[in-house]
């Protein structure tokens, strides 16, 4: 599997599309908003850059993307308010994902993201936004030496460059689980940490001195690699496989020779990892977890109307609650279409029917998974380039 050609998010605003079922991404951009806002206020009030660059990694497309972006740029705005300045600084915002991401969407939302981005500030205000679409792994370089002063990714850095080589023996596994042996675990963590130092090295060669960078991966909190929030991701489309293979509706070879490039690191693993490479100075490094109740009465999305989903504002505020989960309305099986589809389309072809897959998935979801809690762990790291 060539993983930067194939991995994507359903494009457009269909049913199936991840801009329909991205609320989860969503609730984790926005209980992050206070380390944004610490982040690029101690950025600005360090460099004061006349032109602030910003690049956010595995933008994807929807609702979602330039949820980040407008946040800091309001942040910046109030800031400049507060100490008097008549004008705010001019933002280049690089949005980058792999060649397949739905580029055109994005493209086709930029006057309304504008227009709203007026709209909130208010007074007048002209954001002097230059919005480009760089499109490329980010386990490449990307961008000129010293031209980037914040860099933003959720959700972005569990997936790797690559299904590691020699897990031939994770068969009946989709990925790291219970039942994996040992050397593909191995595997799968060497890659990742690869992957991960690589990352680093070209951030730090591509930002300024004193620039500020934060992540967001779907991990967990302690150094189980079997943890209930790992679980819970991907396990419903594996158990759902494999009874598509026990129908005949699936060959078990096709099956056991499919993986998921997805590792989920723990706390402990991204210090270790960021400490080795050197190049960052760790400023919080913390764990959320999320709640999701899966009921079998819903069958829901994200809620969002078409209409809603042509404005990158509309209607997001309603979506914030005081608490983190999110309710019975939201369908995980659909969520995990949205960003598990084209993986399968690419592995199985035609032979797989994938309405019958994620039926299934919802199944289990509301009959195994629904006894408990779903909870999905984040890890959050901000870091300060030393270089």
């Amino acid at each position: 599997m060539e993983v930067a050609k194939v991995l994507h998010m359903n494009e457009g605003i269909g049913e199936d599309s991840y801009a329909k079922n991205s609320l989860l991404a969503q609730k984790v951009i926005l209980m992050t908003k206070s380390i944004r806002d610490e982040a690029i206020t101690a950025l600005y009030r360090s460099l004061s850059p006349g032109t602030i660059c910003i690049a956010d990694l595995g933008c994807s497309s929807g609702p979602n993307t330039f949820l980040a972006i407008s946040g800091l740029i309001k942040t910046i705005y109030e800031e400049c308010k507060s100490n008097g300045q008549k004008q705010s600084p001019e933002f280049h915002v690089f949005l980058n994902d792999l060649p397949g991401n739905d580029f055109n969407t994005i493209f086709r939302s930029l006057p309304a993201f504008y227009e709203d981005l007026r709209k909130q500030m208010g007074d007048g205000f002209d954001p002097n936004c230059f919005v480009t679409g760089v499109a490329g792994s980010f386990y490449t370089r990307l961008f000129p030496s010293k031209s980037l002063h914040f860099v933003h990714s959720s959700y972005g850095l569990h997936w790797i460059s690559q299904v590691p080589d020699g897990i031939e023996d994770n068969k009946g596994n989709i990925y790291v689980s219970r039942t994996s042996p040992p050397t593909v675990v191995e595997e799968y963590y060497e890659q990742y940490e690869r992957d991960f130092v690589t990352f680093l090295k070209h951030r730090s060669k591509e930002m300024v001195k004193g620039g500020r960078m934060i992540l967001t991966m779907l991990g967990r909190n302690n150094e189980d690699l079997y943890s209930k929030g790992c679980h819970y991701v991907l396990e419903p489309l594996a158990m759902a496989l494999k009874e598509l293979v026990v129908m005949g509706l699936l060959e078990e070879e096709k099956l056991n020779s499919f993986n998921i490039p997805i590792y989920n690191p723990s706390p402990a693993e991204v210090k270790y990892i960021v400490e080795k490479e050197g190049s960052f100075t760790i400023n919080v490094l913390e764990t959320s977890e999320l709640r999701i109740d899966v009921s079998d009465e819903t069958y829901g999305n994200t809620g969002k109307s078409d209409a809603q989903s042509d404005s990158y504002f509309s209607g997001v505020q309603e979506m914030i609650t005081s608490q983190d989960y999110i309710n019975d309305e939201y369908n995980v099986a659909q969520c995990l279409r949205a960003v598990t589809e084209p993986l399968l389309v690419s592995h199985f072809g035609t032979e797989l029917n994938k309405d019958q897959v994620f039926n299934k998935c919802r199944e289990i979801y509301v009959n195994c998974m629904a006894k408990e809690k779903t909870v999905f762990t984040n890890v959050i790291i901000y870091m300060t380039n030393r270089n």
